[in-house]
This record gives structure tokens, C-alpha cells and sequence, in this order.
């Protein structure tokens, strides 16, 4: 399985071809945070809708999922990935690690932990 740390996900969202930041989380908790990265788009996709939302992914774009620690955007991925997705990440830590490394480098977090 593919995993990318927030470090990582920096550096990958500043390729020519950015990927997809998935977020598989309940919309409350987007609404609480999120990962914003300029050049990257971010999904909004539940992890329960995804099977009846696969049309609006592209399989050759690459795509990051996250969600709050890490394991449900576990399970997605491995879901995408048996359904051909080559290309698929998992942001280990989640949501809750970005806001870590934000904090660490902001004395200040501007993605609130929940």
C-alpha cells in the first residue's frame, strides 16, 4: 500500500501532475478542518460514498486520501487500489499529523485537533 507523510505530501503537491487530496472524512469534520495546499484540488468523499462516487475519480491522476489518523483513508485506498487505481496514497497520521507539523513549525496550529 502507498503512504506519503506530511513532509511528503508538500514536495508530491509540487509536481507538475499534483494529486488529489481525498478526504474521506464526515462532512462536521471538514467543516472543523482541512489540508489546504495551493496547488493541489481536495475532494470531499465520505469514505462510505466512495464505491457510488468512483465515476468523479480520475485513475490516472494521483490521489492522497486522509481522514483524521489515517485508518479510514487506509481502508480507501486499498478499496481504490482494487478497483485499478495505481496511483493511490495514504497520508499516514492523517489530518491530526498535518496540523502537527504545523503547529511544530508555526508555534501555532491552524488546523484545530479535535
Amino acid at each position: 500500500m502507498g503512504r506519503i507523510d506530511v513532509g511528503q505530501l508538500r514536495e508530491f503537491c509540487a509536481q507538475p501532475l499534483p494529486p488529489l487530496l481525498l478526504d474521506v472524512r464526515e462532512p462536521w469534520e471538514a467543516a472543523l478542518a482541512s489540508i489546504a495546499v495551493d496547488s493541489a484540488p481536495t475532494l470531499l468523499m465520505p469514505m462510505a460514498q466512495v464505491p457510488q462516487r468512483l465515476s468523479e475519480l480520475d485513475s490516472t491522476q494521483p490521489i492522497v486520501c486522509y481522514c483524521h489518523h489515517g485508518m479510514r483513508s487506509q481502508q480507501v485506498v486499498a478499496f481504490l487500489q482494487r478497483q485499478g487505481f495505481e496511483s493511490v496514497y495514504n497520508l499516514t497520521g492523517g489530518i491530526d499529523a498535518w496540523s502537527l507539523m504545523l503547529e511544530a513549525e508555526n508555534n501555532a496550529s491552524p488546523v484545530p485537533r479535535y
